[in-house]
Order: structure tokens, then sequence, then C-alpha cells
């Protein structure tokens, strides 16, 4: 389990193909506090630390190589990370689990005053478990939406965030991972839409 709220960035050193899978090499900050095993979300994606040496090494499988943006990591590019969420820690976030559901885009990154508007393309899944003002993960990143359109939301991105989340060297056109809300994703289960209608 996750926040959203990330910790550090990282770069990749490489991403290398095994047949079907990938093994992805980063460069973290924290890599000295990590054990084999550990959970850490990248970009998002919750992954689990496969060896330990001067860099951290992750399994990419077929299905994450499938569903998530990592596969098109290059050597250089950094990215989000976010230990696993300690009993005790505050939640600052909210309740990410390091699943993603779907990809999306970037459709615009752009200075407005302080702040930057920050606008992403939602595949319809994703868009139908998203409300006004509710959270979305972009990236690992805990977002609240501040105009969801019919294609896509928009999000206000502070100085800080972009400062300390790889927002600050993202592009237009980049695709992103996306983690809908949990709660919306058990309440779409339980209440069949047919139902929603019914009241």
């Amino acid at each position: 389990m996750f926040t959203g709220l990330v910790e550090a960035t990282g770069r990749v050193v490489s991403l290398i193909e095994k047949g079907e899978q990938a093994r992805l090499v980063l460069d973290i900050p924290f890599s000295g506090e990590l054990a084999l095993g550990d959970s850490v979300a990248i970009n998002g994606c919750c992954l689990t630390a496969a060896a330990l040496n001067d860099h951290v090494s992750f399994d990419l499988l077929a299905q994450t190589l499938k569903v998530t943006s990592l596969g098109e990591l290059e050597e250089g590019r950094p990215v989000n990370l976010e230990r696993a969420l300690a009993v005790g820690d505050r939640l600052g976030g909210h309740f990410v689990q390091g699943h993603v559901d779907d990809t999306g885009k970037i459709l615009d990154l752009s200075p407005m005053g302080q702040d930057y508007r920050f606008e992403v393309a939602l595949p319809p899944p994703v868009h139908a478990l998203c409300i006004d003002k509710g959270s979305l993960c972009i990236d690992g990143i805990s977002l609240t939406i501040a105009e969801l359109t019919a294609q896509s939301a928009v999000f206000w991105i502070t100085p800080h965030t972009l400062k300390v989340t790889h927002l600050g060297e993202a592009r237009v056109g980049q695709t992103i991972n996306l983690e809908a809300d949990l709660l919306a994703k058990y309440v779409k289960k339980l209440l069949p839409s047919e139902s929603l209608l019914k009241t």
C-alpha cells in the first residue's frame, strides 16, 4: 500500500529485455535502506527489489510491460519513487495500491501564474471511475482532479510538486500510468450500473 506522495526521484540506468520480460535497473537515492524483496512504487507501479548492488534491479513481467508505461523508459529518464507505507505513518495522499489500471497521455503541462496546468487524456474505463475533486494517481503522484472533461482530467500542479517529482522533466505526449481511486473501483464492482439508475 502506498500514499501517492512521491518520496524521491531516481534515474533509469538500463532497461534490459529478457524475452517477453525485462529487467529495470535504477539509481535510487535510498538504495542503502532497501532489502531484497522490498516493495517500491516506480512511477506508480509496485515492484519488488530483485537485486541490490551499486544500483537496484527490478524484474518486469510481461503483464507489467503490457499495462504500464515502464517498457518505454530510457536510460537517464527520471522516475517517481515511493516505498510502501509503514504502519503508523501519516496518510497524506490517498490509498494507492501500486496496481496500474491503464495508461494515458499528457495533453498539457504549462505554467499558469505561479502554478502549472496539467491535463491528462483518460481511457474510458478510468474516466468512468473519476469525479470532480476526486483522487487519481498519475505515475505514482496522488492528485486531485480540478476539472473532469469528456475525455480528460485537469490538475493544478504547485511548484513544489513539479520540483520533487519527475513532472519537471515531463513532456506533452508522454505516456503515464493511471490508478483510479480504490473506493471507486469497489463501488463500481458492488453496484452494477443498472442499480445506480434506481433510487
